[in-house]
């Protein structure tokens, strides 16, 4: 070391911190290397920081953005600690912090392990929740007491474990007391994000800091229950399954013409397409569903029974002992329509397989 560097090593004029680039620094202790701070020495504290003066391990006075020349006048704190009832003009010792004060933006946050909810509709269910918040420091005093103490380099990642464990158990409480549905929370994330800035806010006051921005960008799911809620979403997309079955008929006719080729395969999704719409259509019916068909009779009370179409009027519904008897009175026979639920239309008798046993003794009509 040269005799000018040692000369300038004797005294501290100049206090001040510039914040590297991209650094995640919170609180930076100044180097002082066992050099005294010169008394009318120059502090030079810029936007967005905090320096805090530290006399043998006692926090003394604070400053806000600004310079100051130091002396005894603006050192209340300090000069009553050393014992400067008086002007003193002599260099001194003391640790020097800048406190970032900015805020800190873009902090991402999400649930390590689901959340369970009672919900008023689906009952008990699991929830993750993924969210972006913004912190400042706020009480400088406090924070340097409580977490800096007397590391030399204090850096967000120091913090941001205690940070997300606060948020986690104010988060949970925030969804508890708002009282949502599941399927309604995406529309509150507003009041759901203002009740957690309240519950978080003393707990992190304590240690100096504060949230000024806190967004809930998603709560899911668990993945099966989504892949449920979608099933049951296009049910009620579908709507009248008469109707979807007829609007599926229609694309397979516009497919055939466009490739005369695939007639039979086309003709055999139709048929397909109408019996499994059918059915679909009788089980709703039988379940409540609430559809209605608009062909044929309503459903019948049991199975197994036919209706007869006779003169042009329906007679029915007769079980097969009560067919046998018709059989025998000349009423029924092999060219008599009947039908039965499950059937597309009525249909001869002698079509029908389950009641050829009714005709086994009785001759076909004579030709002609």
């Amino acid at each position: 070391m040269g005799l000018l560097d040692k000369l300038r090593g004797e005294f501290i004029d100049i206090i001040e911190w510039t914040e590297p680039n991209q650094s995640e620094i919170l609180a930076y202790r100044f180097p002082r290397y066992n050099n005294e701070i010169k008394m009318g020495a120059k502090l030079t504290v810029r936007e967005g920081q905090a320096a805090a003066f530290v006399n043998e391990g006692k926090l003394a006075d604070v400053y806000e953005p600004g310079m100051y020349t130091l002396s005894t006048e603006n050192m209340p704190i300090l000069s009553t600690l050393r014992g400067w009832k008086y002007g003193f003009s002599s260099p001194f010792k003391a640790e020097v912090y800048f406190i970032s004060t900015r805020q800190w933006t873009d902090q991402k946050w999400g649930t390590q392990n689901p959340i369970m909810l009672r919900d008023l509709e689906f009952g008990p269910v699991r929830v993750r929740a993924f969210v972006t918040y913004a912190f400042h420091v706020n009480d400088p005093g406090t924070f340097l007491k409580q977490l800096v103490a007397t590391d030399p380099s204090f850096e967000t990642y120091e913090i941001t474990k205690q940070l997300r464990n606060t948020i986690v158990s104010r988060f949970v409480d925030a969804i508890g007391q708002a009282k949502i549905a599941v399927l309604d929370l995406a529309g509150h994330y507003d009041r759901i994000s203002q009740v957690a800035l309240q519950n978080i806010g003393p707990d992190l006051a304590a240690m100096g800091l504060a949230l000024t921005k806190f967004y809930i960008e998603n709560i899911s799911l668990p993945p099966e229950v989504e892949q449920a809620l979608d099933k049951r979403t296009q049910m009620g997309v579908l709507g009248n399954l008469n109707q979807y079955t007829q609007f599926q008929a229609a694309n397979a006719i516009g497919d055939a013409a466009r490739n005369p080729g695939g007639m039979g395969a086309i003709g055999a999704q139709i048929a397909a397409g109408a019996a499994i719409g059918s059915q679909m259509a009788g089980a709703l019916q039988g379940s409540g569903g609430g559809q209605t068909s608009t062909v044929g009779p309503p459903p019948l009370p049991g199975g197994g029974s036919f209706y007869l179409g006779i003169g042009g009027a329906q007679q029915g519904p007769f079980d097969l002992a009560a067919l046998s008897a018709k059989v025998k009175e000349g009423t029924l026979n092999r060219n008599t329509l009947v039908w039965r639920q499950g059937m597309a239309e009525w249909t001869k008798a002698e079509k029908v397989t389950e009641l050829d046993g009714l005709f086994a003794a009785v001759p076909p009509p004579l030709p002609g």
